[in-house]
Order: structure tokens, then sequence, then C-alpha cells
């Protein structure tokens, strides 16, 4: 059976994969996730998926090596993970009652054949209007500080989601059906890596 290596260490990635079937290997890539001068919310989930990817593909032999990267984009800047409470705060009080769009770079990496496949999903989720006790409390949990966007829809943070128009796993990180085509194009049954 062919290994499947998760380039992430998301717990939500991983709790996702092994929900649909799958129960991958974890290696952390160690990747700089710092955007460059320009760059676009889209372009930057995009490189640092394929740079999680190909620098775990490095290490490991006879793999579907899986790599991830996630941030929120509200008014054209991208959010990653805030770290602090009051970056998440700040984040927070901005898009409360707001649109804002969850972009996830996907890219697989067969060491196999040395092919690489990759895509952007995006997903676009409009947020309850919150009021500044529940953001309080949200942040004080600890959850939002190490998810991209400052919130986990599979968490805490699910209880402030109104509408979501895309796919929804893309909002754990991770899309299957981007998953699914990535590894149909690169002549990989998802079936068959089924646990």
């Amino acid at each position: 059976m062919t290994t499947v290596v998760l380039g992430s260490g998301s717990p939500s990635r991983l709790g996702l994969l092994r929900r649909a079937g799958l129960d991958p290997v974890v290696r952390t890539s160690g990747v700089d996730e710092t955007p460059l001068l320009g760059e676009t919310p889209v372009r930057l989930t995009r490189r640092l998926a394929h740079a999680k990817a190909s620098t775990v593909a490095a290490g490991v032999a006879d793999a579907l090596v899986i790599g991830c990267d996630s941030v929120l984009e509200f008014e054209g800047v991208a959010y990653g993970k805030p770290h602090r409470p009051d970056v998440a705060l700040d984040l927070w009080r901005r898009i409360s009652g707001r649109t804002a769009v969850f972009h996830t770079g996907h890219c697989v990496v067969d060491t196999r054949t040395g092919r690489t496949v990759a895509e952007v999903c995006s997903t676009d989720v409009r947020f309850a209007r919150v009021t500044e006790e529940d953001v309080a409390a949200y942040v004080a949990t600890g959850e939002p500080l190490q998810m991209a966007g400052a919130f986990a829809i599979a968490g805490r943070g699910g209880w402030f989601v109104e509408h979501v128009a895309g796919h929804p796993s893309n909002l754990e990180g991770l899309s299957l059906p981007v998953l699914w085509r990535l590894l149909h194009r690169l002549d990989v049954r998802a079936v068959r890596l089924w646990r």
C-alpha cells in the first residue's frame, strides 16, 4: 500500500484526512511562512503548499506527500495564524458581520514518479456579528491563535460562521474534492488509499 505523508502539523488537516479514511504519516516541513512583498493571498498559499510538500518529499521515498497552506483574505490582505491574542482580537473586530475568503493551497508530490500537482481552493465565509464579549471569550480559549484567519470551523469558531459558499472542508485547511482531483491527475484513486 502507498504511504501517504501529510507535510503539515495541523491537527485539523490530520483529523479531516483520518475521518476521510486515510491514515497519513505526519512530517512537518519547517518552511518559513512569511509572505513575499506584493504576493497575493492565492499565490502565497500556492507557493507555501508547494514548498512544504517539496521539502518533506525530499526526505521520503515511495510516498504521496500532501502539502497545504491556508490564509483568510479580508479586504485584499492575507491573514494567517495570529499567534497573539491582540492580533486575533483585532482581526475579529474587523471581520465581525462581514464576508472574507478562505484560501488553501494544495500540493501533492508523488515521490515514486517525481510528479507534482497543485491547486488553490477558495471558500467564501460570512461571519456573524459578534459582541466584544463573545470575541474576548473566544480568543481566551486559545483556539484562534494557531488557526489561519483566527477561527476553527470545526471548533468553537463554528458558532460564528453564518454562511459558507464553496467546499466546507476547505475551512479545515484541506479540500477533499481538490485532493481527489489532484490524486486523479497523478493516476491515484483515493479509494485505494483508504485504510
